[in-house]
């Protein structure tokens, strides 16, 4: 509890449905493709290098991985370590807060591993449906 004077204040509420609450960035930021992608690589695999990680995320351009990490850095989900050496060798791993959502963010992608073939069909049938009504 927050206090304020002598009032003691609710902490504050936060709900992504409605406009303006910074939960709903948050969600924006952690559930793109990419930040989901290395958030998992990072969980299954531990500490990585930019060009193991760039690897092991196929099709990933530099650029975008720059500021993939740059935000789950912000965000305090990724740490990145420096070590002073030619070439600078800097490592990337998840915080303890990131560690937290290791476990969300396998069950989201192991359903989508085991739902792909109904979601393509579904996307067919709709296809085909769509297709007619043109």
């Amino acid at each position: 509890m927050a206090t304020v004077g002598k009032v003691t204040a609710p902490p504050p509420s936060f709900d992504p449905y409605e406009r303006g609450c910074p939960s709903r960035d948050l969600l924006d930021q952690i559930g793109s493709k990419w930040a989901v992608l290395v958030l998992g690589e990072l969980g299954r695999n531990g500490t990585s290098r930019f060009s193991r990680l760039r690897q092991a995320l196929a099709g990933v351009s530099e650029k975008m991985l720059t500021q993939t990490l740059r935000t789950l850095e912000r965000d305090g989900l990724v740490s990145r370590t420096v070590y002073p050496e030619v070439p600078p060798h800097v490592e990337y791993e998840l915080t303890a807060l990131g560690q937290t959502l290791r476990e969300p963010l396998k069950a989201l992608t192991d359903w989508s591993v085991q739902h792909i073939g109904e979601v393509i069909a579904a996307r067919e049938a709709y296809d085909d449906r769509t297709e007619r009504t043109r």
